[in-house]
């Protein structure tokens, strides 16, 4: 493993999550599920044609470890988690896409955080028309800044499949210090671009950096509740 990125705030290492032995007090992640090509079989659909031959490799395995990871974390929230065996708890989040012409009208997160249901609305087209979106599964900033709202202000942040960096970038934006790990150096190398960049520019320089007045009043609010669920 090695630092990629690194300054006061957050730290960026490439390499495999398996290997790091770090200390950070709450996990906000989001994992390969594994669906491969559940995803991207031929035919119509909105993956069909994107990957050629099939999903990408990292989309073909489920993360190793997730179940192990969560428990050694007092707060964890962790998207996707309906696809691991993860205990039955009460406080899942929601991310309602708000359109029914996808392959899932929702995602779902696992949490171990004592809170009722809450629901995120939020239109995956307007999200990502506006974000800039470059790797495959991208969450918007605004809906990984909502789910911060149940960590510790002080807490430092631990994403162990960063992707292209969003976590560490939402826990900048809420004040909070991050530590992300990608073991893909293509993401790697993106996650490292967008970090210069908001630190440069002092916040990012696509899409909605901060979340709204609108959004924390609005449908998007932490009070809406609901169910619902679908692959991503």
């Amino acid at each position: 493993m090695k630092i990629v990125y690194e300054n006061e705030n957050v730290t960026l290492w490439h390499g495999d999550c398996r290997e790091w032995s770090g200390k950070a007090d709450a996990v906000v992640t989001d994992p390969p599920y594994g669906l491969g090509d559940k995803l991207h079989r031929p035919g119509p659909g909105e993956w069909s044609g994107n990957w050629g031959d099939g999903a990408p490799e990292w989309d073909r395995q489920t993360a190793e470890g997730v179940v192990e990871l969560v428990a050694t974390f007092p707060t964890a929230i962790v998207w996707g988690g309906n696809y691991y065996a993860l205990p039955p708890v009460r406080g899942w989040l929601i991310w309602d896409k708000m359109q029914e012409h996808s392959s899932g009208h929702a995602e779902l997160a696992w949490t171990n955080i004592d809170i009722p249901i809450r629901t995120f609305r939020l239109s995956r087209v307007q999200a990502y028309s506006r974000m800039g979106k470059e790797h495959p599964t991208q969450k918007p900033i605004e809906l990984m800044q909502w789910c911060l709202q149940w960590v510790p202000t002080g807490a430092i942040v631990f994403d162990p499949y960063a992707g292209s960096g969003t976590t560490l970038i939402a826990a900048l934006e809420t004040g909070r210090k991050a530590i992300g790990i990608e073991i893909d150096e293509r993401w790697v190398e993106v996650a490292r671009r967008r970090l210069e960049r908001w630190h440069a520019q002092g916040r990012l320089d696509f899409g909605t950096a901060n979340v709204t007045e609108q959004t924390r009043a609005g449908s998007a609010s932490p009070g809406s509740a609901g169910s619902a669920g679908g692959v991503p």
